[in-house]
């Protein structure tokens, strides 16, 4: 592992302030909206669909803490989205940044040798005025550009107010995203870092390698990519050579191709979180109890008791800044690609380092069980 440690010295073409929304697609967001809210807590927001004007698709979108999932499925095997379907499966099609201009980022990136999906648009009714438009990243992932700061409406136009039966979900302390994670093919991974730091002016400021994240069997390599205000992060990984399949393998061959692999929740109270999510059926990887053995030794003090870590499998790092804790869901659609990490942060922006054999070892067990190791 490498910290970059020296100074910004990237420069931002545009002011990019925040992760706006990811959309997933899936093959039927009322069933998938029903899952986000029982499993994580997230509620109602706003829907765009036939009853709003919309023919080709439906729309969900929900809300936990400063967070939104869009959650669309397609009506029309002519969207975009059903092929986008019929290749991945359910998964992470479009993660959107706040921005003051799209006009001004979309042709920013252009100009730097990104590729557009959707032209500036600017639609409006009562609500003000809102701008949209995209571009092409890794595999089949777009990100979109959102200027909504004239925009007083509930979400955007053709937008209306998600009603949906109660339920009585208990708080997940769950608040914004942390970090989103892609993984792409062996050899392309100094390419799009490359590609994020031309484009965006993001730069990376750590790195590991296949001596940080490996088994006796398989090993992955990473970069972590970030903005000036570090709002936003995101991840890289391609696989290394190892005797079998690695998990990065696994999510290529399945999701064929590149894609987002994991979203990464922050939590205010991870214990909270991690102990409702498990009651609300949450499924995550399994951490052996030998884990805790020596960790006060490894760690040194933390604010969390480590028997309720053990108990609840949840896992601890640290580095010059402080500590954090973070656990993983087994991937949660049927094909092994998609999973969330819940993390808090006790002063650390790291990622983990600490944990990524215990990690990769859960993760090769789960492969094996699969038939893919």
């Amino acid at each position: 592992m490498a910290y970059m440690t020296k100074e910004w010295n990237g420069i931002e073409f545009f002011a990019i302030h925040d992760f706006h929304h990811i959309e997933l697609l899936t093959g039927n967001a009322k069933q998938a909206v029903h899952y986000y809210r029982t499993a994580f807590g997230f509620e109602p927001y706003a829907y765009c669909g036939p009853e709003t004007g919309i023919k080709d698709a439906v729309s969900y979108v929900l809300k936990n803490g400063n967070q939104f999932f869009v959650i669309t499925t397609p009506l029309s095997s002519s969207h975009i989205g059903s092929d986008w379907l019929k290749k991945h499966g359910d998964g992470v099609y479009d993660i959107a940044f706040s921005v003051d201009c799209n006009l001004e980022a979309y042709e920013s990136c252009l100009s730097r040798g990104a590729k557009g999906i959707l032209k500036p648009t600017v639609t409006e009714d009562e609500g003000g005025v809102f701008g949209k438009s995209s571009i092409k990243t890794y595999g089949d992932t777009i990100h979109s550009f959102i200027d909504s700061s004239k925009y007083n409406g509930l979400w955007a136009p053709g937008f209306e107010k998600l009603q949906l039966p109660k339920l009585d979900i208990k708080h997940t302390s769950l608040i914004r995203i942390d970090h989103i994670v892609g993984n792409v093919g062996i050899g392309e991974m100094e390419k799009w870092g490359e590609y994020y730091e031309k484009v965006f002016g993001f730069s990376i400021f750590v790195r590991f390698d296949e001596t940080d994240i490996s088994t006796k069997y398989s090993s992955l390599k990473s970069i972590v990519l970030r903005s000036k205000n570090w709002k936003i992060k995101l991840p890289i990984n391609e696989p290394a050579q190892g005797i079998k399949k690695s998990q990065i393998e696994e999510y290529l061959e399945f999701n064929e191709g590149p894609g987002v692999q994991h979203i990464a929740i922050l939590s205010d109270n991870i214990i909270e979180s991690i102990t409702t999510l498990r009651n609300n059926g949450v499924d995550f990887l399994d951490v052996p109890d030998t884990y805790y053995d020596d960790l006060e030794k490894r760690i040194g003090k933390i604010d969390e008791d480590i028997e309720v870590l053990r108990k609840l499998k949840i896992l601890v790092d640290k580095d010059e800044d402080g500590y954090l804790l973070q656990l993983f869901t087994k991937p949660i659609e049927d094909r092994p690609t998609l999973f969330i990490e819940i993390i808090q942060r006790k002063g650390s922006k790291g990622f983990g380092q600490g944990n990524f054999q215990a990690l990769f070892e859960s993760i090769e067990k789960e492969q094996a069980l699969r038939g893919n190791l």
